[in-house]
């Protein structure tokens, strides 16, 4: 199959391409928030990090440089691709290196049992620029290509079997909790109604029959929502930053910090109620004179609101405007 870019591809986002256009230009890879991630989490030589999501390779590079000779950076994707540009990455930091093919979820719970004990975690959540690249991989709605969007090409459940075998009402469920879509129903509608589904083209005109035009404007491209809502699904991306956050913590010793940056309000509601439950004190009522719930803070909240990117980073890298950085660091002596 060539690669078709789609009738209302959204290419205003790139940089390369012309509003009203219908070119497509795969931008390159560019860490988001990478300065302030480096900032906030503070590598120090000797110290071990750990990268959740390789991806790129962008954040595992600046991280690496950092820890020196007596370092560690262990590096997690599920993602085959991610562990062939890894070598690449390895060869430039001066520190150790360990890459673990795995779901990060897996590869914590793994670390766990090795006794590994971090200074630094971090995930760079949701897709990567590469996979969105990788056309062929159907996690764009810019091109037609086969509905897949599995993360780890490996996996049995691709975006073609959600489409085609899931019923109505739970389509309908996913679209409008992992996408935010008002318009769920119909479009969930229209998904049965044309089945079988066979390329991203096909969820596209789906979506675009079940949205009225009159809801288009302003909304960018009428199928992004859908789209992240199936590939979430897939990849069951919500179910694995769920599990993964304790065990990054428990994984960092005194001092240790956490760092996610997310792309979308249901990772970054996550990352922000579990930093926030361990960094709260004392849950006594206002009216008792002294504390005698003995409840202490595990964490200090390094950013106290997530960090956004500056101007210059959303004109350069367009792909970075929705991302959020939120840090907490591990209070020595604390517990979990």
């Amino acid at each position: 199959m060539s690669a078709q870019p789609l009738p209302f591809a959204e290419v205003a986002s790139q940089p390369t391409a012309k509003r009203g256009t219908l070119i497509y230009m795969p931008m390159e890879h560019e860490p988001v928030l990478a300065t302030e991630l480096v900032d906030l989490v503070a590598p120090q030589p000797g110290e071990i990090a750990i990268d959740c999501t390789f991806g790129g390779g962008g954040h595992a590079r600046l991280i690496g440089e950092k820890l020196g000779r007596d370092g560690e950076l262990i590096c997690i994707d599920r993602d085959p691709e991610a562990e062939k540009r890894f070598a690449k990455v390895a060869a430039q930091v001066p520190c150790r290196t360990r890459f673990i093919r795995a779901e990060y979820s897996e590869a914590l719970a793994n670390l766990l049992g090795e006794g590994v004990q971090a200074d630094i975690v971090y995930m760079d959540l949701g897709m990567s620029s590469m996979q969105l690249d990788a056309w062929e991989r159907g996690f764009s709605y810019a091109y037609d290509a086969p509905l897949d969007m599995r993360m780890d090409p490996g996996q049995e459940t691709s975006a073609r079997e959600i489409l085609n075998d899931w019923p109505q009402t739970r389509l309908a469920k996913a679209i409008k909790e992992l996408g935010e879509e008002r318009r769920a129903g119909s479009i969930a509608r229209e998904i049965v109604k044309r089945r079988p589904l066979a390329t991203t083209s096909d969820l596209v005109e789906a979506v675009k029959a079940g949205v009225p035009p009159a809801d288009r404007f302003g909304r960018g491209n009428p199928a992004k929502r859908t789209f992240q809502a199936i590939r979430i699904a897939v990849n069951g991306e919500l179910d694995n930053l769920s599990r993964s956050l304790p065990l990054a913590w428990e994984l960092l010793g005194d001092g240790g910090r956490l760092a996610t940056i997310a792309f979308h309000s249901l990772e970054d509601r996550r990352a922000k109620r579990f930093m926030a439950e361990r960094a709260k004190g004392c849950i006594c009522p206002p009216e008792l004179p002294v504390c005698v719930c003995g409840q202490e803070p595990e964490a200090e909240l390094v950013t106290k609101r997530a960090v956004s990117p500056r101007d210059e980073e959303r004109e350069r890298n367009p792909r970075s405007t929705s991302a959020h950085l939120r840090v907490a660091q591990k209070i020595a002596g604390a517990t979990g």
